[in-house]
């Protein structure tokens, strides 16, 4: 018995000859089914309004950094928040030991109203030597007149008028204690004050609304007046995003810009969250010539806190829309010897293998700069499986052709030829072999069929 459609031929002569000629049918039968049309899957190319945008990766930052610092020295009494919590501006964080800087204060106000009592005493030694120095000089102008009647001696006139005039230089004497005294208690005041403001320092508040960092010091712990760093608060509402673009896209974010904010979206890069959004918001003065690229700066308002300082981004940059772009699949871009091409399906459903040029990537899509038109069907699965010269596609919703017809015909040959045997058995026997691999032809199954015109042709 001769195996159906396998092209293998049992041994003998004449019987080998008539098999010969079944196993041909058979072969044929399958080699049509083989060349039937090649399953694939297609997509038209479509123009429209295309983004142009610059695609990087950008790290975001702190809107603003307050590093927290003791402004005087002494023992941490007191924390008021959970490190890492949101705190405002203002917000009490730790409270230091007042109490040196409380006795301090003490100290100077009593001098200062020491240097007041004295101020008041000096007032009324004033008031006093003014009242005795008007009485010695009044009293040297009565003297004085009776020495020029001859009533009184000279010598009497000489002597009030040194008390008339020592007096007068007490007075001298009153007032600088005086002064002396004001510039006491004004020192003694700034002292006080000075302290004061130390004491307000006791209590640290928070320069910034923000997230708060890893403390560096616990309640117990001793600090140096603005040397250790406490923690660091970073505002994180809004937020900036950093990053970097080749000196090459220079020109058209100028340009683009002047006509107003540019959009900045931002990721992370693992794809996960949602997407934020921003404007750019600043452009350095310089290109970094040992990159050959220039940092520029997005401001997010991070409402949702998505955006985290430090963290890596993937950032997009738009600058305009392209319209009436040509666009296809990526997945339809093939790449070749030659460069890219893509297979375009014509109306017969055979194929056209058609160089393109690509422009910026739209998603899942590519922009053809040069190959397409709009609305060509072009491939994207199952280009492997094309031969452009004489290779015909099944789309999805086409009627299955090809190699159910061919498996048909492969059969009824076998039939006929099998009762022609030859005697060249082994060769044609080969040959109906090869057909074997034409089975691949869709509904090509019948052609295996062929095989019985073997069979009976022994």
């Amino acid at each position: 018995m001769g195996l159906t459609g396998c092209g293998l031929l049992p041994s003998g002569g004449g019987d080998a000859t008539a098999a010969k000629d079944g196993g041909k049918g058979g072969g044929k039968g399958r080699g049509k089914g083989g060349g039937g049309a090649v399953p694939v899957l297609v997509a038209n190319a479509q123009r429209r309004g295309v983004p142009v945008e610059v695609q990087v990766v950008g790290t975001a930052e702190a809107y603003a950094s307050n590093s927290v610092k003791a402004q005087v020295a002494g023992q941490v009494m007191e924390q008021f928040f959970t490190e890492g919590d949101f705190v405002k501006k203002g917000d009490k964080l730790f409270s230091i030991d007042d109490r040196p800087i409380v006795a301090q204060i003490r100290t100077a106000t009593v001098n200062m109203e020491r240097s007041k009592a004295l101020l008041a005493q000096a007032e009324a030694t004033l008031q006093r030597d003014t009242a005795n120095a008007t009485y010695q000089a009044d009293l040297y102008d009565r003297t004085k007149k009776l020495i020029d009647q001859g009533i009184t001696a000279k010598e009497t006139g000489e002597q009030l008028k040194s008390q008339a005039a020592a007096s007068a230089q007490l007075l001298n004497a009153d007032r600088a204690a005086i002064e002396s005294a004001k510039v006491q208690i004004q020192a003694d005041q700034a002292a006080i004050n000075a302290l004061n403001v130390q004491l307000s320092y006791t209590t640290v508040y928070a320069g910034i609304t923000g997230r708060t960092g890893n403390v560096s010091v616990k309640p117990g712990n001793v600090v140096v007046a603005n040397n250790q760093e406490l923690m660091v608060i970073n505002q994180i509402e809004p937020i900036y995003v950093t990053f970097a673009v080749p000196e090459a896209r220079l020109a058209e974010i100028k340009k683009f810009s002047a006509a107003g904010k540019l959009p900045v979206t931002a990721r992370a890069q693992d794809e996960t969250g949602e997407v934020s959004r921003g404007v750019l918001t600043f452009i350095d003065n310089a290109v970094d010539t040992s990159t050959g690229t220039i940092k520029l700066k997005g401001t997010f308002e991070n409402k949702d806190r998505a955006l985290w300082p430090g963290q890596f981004l993937n950032v997009t940059l738009g600058l305009t829309t392209q319209p009436n772009a040509v666009t296809i699949p990526s997945a339809a871009v093939q790449n070749g010897q030659d460069g890219q091409f893509v297979y375009v399906v014509k109306q017969d459903r055979s194929v056209e293998m058609r160089p393109v040029t690509t422009g910026a990537r739209v998603g899942d899509d590519f922009v053809i700069t040069k190959g397409l038109e709009g609305e060509e069907m072009v491939v994207t699965e199952g280009q492997l499986r094309i031969d452009p010269k004489t290779s015909r596609v099944q789309l999805p919703g086409d009627r299955p052709q090809g190699g159910r017809q061919g498996g048909a015909d492969g059969g009824g040959k076998g039939e006929f030829k099998g009762g022609d045997g030859g005697g060249k058995g082994d060769f044609k026997g080969k040959e109906g072999f090869k057909g074997k691999e034409g089975f691949k032809g869709k509904e090509g199954f019948k052609g295996r069929r062929g095989g019985d015109g073997g069979t009976q042709g022994q």
